[in-house]
């Protein structure tokens, strides 16, 4: 068969690859690669094999050549079959020996891996290195080997920063700390033309930053993609309103207890792009703050139809469940979440919570800490055993673990406040007005209503202090977030009380039991001060109106 003939069939072999006939792709290969004994044409019928799904017949033409542990391609899609067949450890044989230190930088080894097919074929495509370190991490991570399988995410994403799956999973599995996050980004090198890039990955991570410091980085992004394209619309057009980037922006705001402004972000993002699961997860976090069960209940039976087999839509039903205070329900479908994604680590942290919530202290413990073993990079679920243990009296125990979420987290304010609740418990109240008025530095200007309890809780340590005017000045910061609280205008009105201001400790009284007229406390302290009042005689100059 002459050279021209055999180059067309190639082409009908790429073409039915790209039309998705991969029985034609892989009839036509197999006469190809029968006339021609070519490795390229052999790699390529395998290559059809693969994506028509017969990972068996694929992985044994590709091990039946002879050159299938000294070229890259070769190996790389006989591990790829392997990973499909689920057979991790001879996927790992597969890929060769290759060593890592505690970075996930490669040590100098010889590879006997001196051929490529189609090196020079390649316009700037991933570093096959980098796939090869991405699928070891697969590996590892499905055989349960979670600090391999870090390593070699992170040695995937070094070498090539293109590789954003690397990237995706130590991210979205919360393998690294904060401070991990920022130092494997600052180590990447990104090529001139990818500084749009660096920006867009700095934004992935976490968002506990200062707002300052987060709306910059998506500033930053937009002008670096302004630079990329000046002789026609710029990407800063395309990706100022970009899903991804938006969704980003989205979690911050949930990150920093602006949910409203979050829900009102991810809605518009849903009706651009109802399947952004990320965004999605996102918008059910910002429903269940906001109490939207309606919301939750419509979007949970959206993705268990779309999705049955996801973790995502179960958690959906169980977030709904979670919503409307049925936690029986909502613990059944947490857990068939996390039976079916043992890392998505919104379930976990879910399922943990249904316990809290009904003071199952054994069973919530029990979710946490498994949470804390499979993501070492997320706080929170050390953080909740902390609350566990101060829901229990165990503030020295409580401390320990709250200090060892900072220490993983060392921006988020929830962490700081906790502490000065410990501090709190502990009469520790000059630690304890040091912790709040840090996490007060801590959260974006203006305040929400989310924060108005740390506000309080400051105002009763000064209180305890004895220093009344700052008391009072908290006090009233809280009633400009919330005027529903009980604890603040009981606070208000003891403080004034001990100043020896009846009228004003009377009004404060009075607007206490209006809200709860059952209040053993400050039905009690009204009838005191009423007392005292009448004991020391009412202040001329009092204004009833």
């Amino acid at each position: 068969m002459r050279e021209e003939e055999i180059e067309r069939l190639r082409g009908v072999v790429r073409d039915c690859v790209s039309k998705h006939l991969y029985s034609s792709a892989i009839f036509f290969a197999d006469k190809v690669a029968a006339i021609t004994n070519d490795p390229a044409d052999i790699y390529m019928q395998a290559q059809a094999l693969f994506l028509g799904r017969h990972f068996r017949r694929a992985y044994h033409l590709l091990n039946a050549s002879k050159i299938v542990f000294r070229d890259l391609r070769f190996r790389y899609l006989a591990a790829k079959c392997l990973e499909e067949l689920k057979e991790w450890d001879q996927c790992l044989f597969m890929l060769g020996d290759e060593k890592l230190d505690e970075h996930g930088d490669a040590y100098e080894t010889k590879d006997n891996s001196d051929m490529y097919l189609d090196k020079d074929g390649e316009d700037r495509e991933m570093n096959i290195s980098s796939a090869i370190c991405f699928l070891r991490g697969k590996a590892y991570e499905a055989l349960e080997n979670r600090a391999q399988a870090r390593l070699w995410y992170k040695a995937a994403i070094k070498a090539d920063p293109l590789c954003y799956e690397a990237l995706e999973c130590l991210v979205e599995n919360h393998m690294l700390t904060c401070e991990e996050e920022t130092s494997l980004l600052s180590s990447l090198q990104f090529g001139p033309e990818d500084g749009w890039l660096s920006s867009f990955y700095s934004c992935l991570i976490k968002k506990y930053d200062k707002e300052n410091v987060v709306e910059a980085k998506f500033k930053e992004l937009e002008k670096e993609s302004s630079k990329t394209d000046l002789s026609s619309q710029s990407l800063m057009c395309t990706l100022k309103d970009n899903t991804d980037l938006l969704a980003c922006k989205a979690e911050y705001y949930h990150q920093c207890g602006e949910y409203q402004k979050c829900f009102e972000l991810t809605s518009t993002l849903l009706e651009k792009d109802p399947f952004h699961l990320k965004c999605t997860l996102v918008h059910l976090a910002a429903a269940m703050e906001l109490g939207n069960s309606n919301e939750l209940y419509l979007m949970a039976c959206n993705l268990v139809k779309d999705y049955p087999q996801k973790a995502l839509s179960w958690f959906a039903v169980g977030c709904y469940y979670y919503c409307i205070k049925k936690y029986d329900q909502s613990r059944r479908y947490f857990s068939k979440s996390t039976s079916l994604d043992g890392t998505f680590a919104p379930a976990w942290i879910g399922f943990g919570n249904a316990y809290a919530v009904r003071e199952e202290g054994d069973q919530a413990m029990s979710a946490y800490r498994t949470a804390a073993r499979l993501f070492p990079g997320c706080h929170l679920p050390t953080l909740y055993i902390g609350m566990e243990y101060m829901r229990t009296h165990s503030f020295k125990l409580a401390e320990q673990f709250i200090m060892q979420a900072k220490a993983i987290c060392p921006a988020d304010p929830l962490v700081y406040n906790e502490l000065g609740v410990v501090a709190y418990h502990m009469k520790e109240y000059n630690q304890a007005v040091w912790w709040f008025e840090k996490t007060l530095a801590l959260i974006p200007n203006p305040l929400s209503e989310m924060w108005e309890p740390t506000v309080v809780n400051l105002a009763h340590a000064y209180r305890k202090l004895k220093m009344f005017r700052e008391a009072i000045s908290f006090y009233e910061k809280a009633l400009t977030l919330s005027t529903k609280s009980l604890s603040t205008y009981a606070g208000l009105a003891y403080t004034y009380h001990l100043q020896d201001n009846f009228t004003s400790a009377i009004t404060y009284y009075h607007k206490a039991l209006w809200l709860k007229p059952d209040d053993p406390f400050c039905t009690e302290m009204l009838n005191i001060a009423l007392a005292d009042e009448c004991r020391h005689g009412i202040e001329p100059k009092i204004d009833f109106h």
